[in-house]
């Protein structure tokens, strides 16, 4: 098993934690960010969670890009089903962010505005795209990344698991090198800490651990949401 750093935190102005997240032994690391009314955000993102242990647990599985994508339709199916089964669910859904090592490269597949970077050579990557309103405003250029960390619709999110029956997952892979860094986090990390702040947490190895290191910084910063961060370290 790789060398990881695991936490999450309610925040300072959250009622409940709608994070969940996992470490599926010996190389598949996954978080989600819940939403919807009630306790229904962290029932979702319990639910792909679940879903995702249940099928990555399995004896005898190849773990590759499409298995991966097939673990988030799976539980899109499955909070769907809720939902029907108990209409306060109605209207729930989570992001979905997993990381899979497999020897020299990182699989991945991702939906929603959680994040995956990389950290190799002092360089910090993001490698998912925000599926979310603002992302796409700042690409357009409609926006500075300025802007978008005080729009009014930051947190508008234009696609999310357990919404739809047909969602698109974007999923792919990259190179892996000695002495890099994978971090998944939640947005409540990025949208109270920069990517310059996390990159100067990554590459300090005097900080024993990095995760808990990167929320302390989203609370002294406000902790407006939950956050959740996984590091792992990958010496290939």
């Amino acid at each position: 098993m790789l060398k990881t750093y695991e936490a999450t935190n309610i925040g300072l102005v959250r009622k409940t934690n709608e994070d969940s997240y996992i470490t599926i032994v010996p190389d598949t690391y996954i978080v989600a960010d819940g939403m919807g009314g009630h306790v229904a955000g962290e029932i979702a993102s319990n639910i792909l969670v679940k879903t995702a242990k249940d099928i990555l647990s399995k004896e005898n599985i190849v773990c590759d890009e499409v298995l991966l994508e097939s673990v988030i339709l799976a539980a899109n199916k499955a909070i769907l089903d809720q939902a029907i089964q108990n209409e306060t669910y109605k209207g729930m859904g989570t992001t979905a962010t997993i990381f899979h090592k497999s020897g020299t490269r990182g699989i991945w597949a991702h939906v929603g505005d959680s994040r995956i970077y990389l950290l190799h050579k002092g360089d910090l990557r993001q490698i998912t795209r925000d599926h979310s309103l603002v992302f796409d405003l700042v690409k357009s250029g409609t926006i500075t990344e300025e802007e978008a960390k005080t729009h009014p619709q930051r947190n508008m999110l234009t696609r999310a698991v357990g919404v739809n029956e047909v969602l698109a997952v974007d999923k792919g892979s990259f190179d892996l090198a000695p002495d890099d860094i994978v971090l998944l986090c939640t947005d409540g990390l990025t949208n109270m800490v920069s990517e310059t702040s996390i990159k100067e947490v990554l590459v300090d190895k005097s900080i024993e651990n990095k995760a808990d290191c990167l929320i302390e910084k989203a609370l002294a910063a406000g902790g407006k949401d939950n956050i959740t961060v996984i590091a792992v370290d990958c010496n290939v």
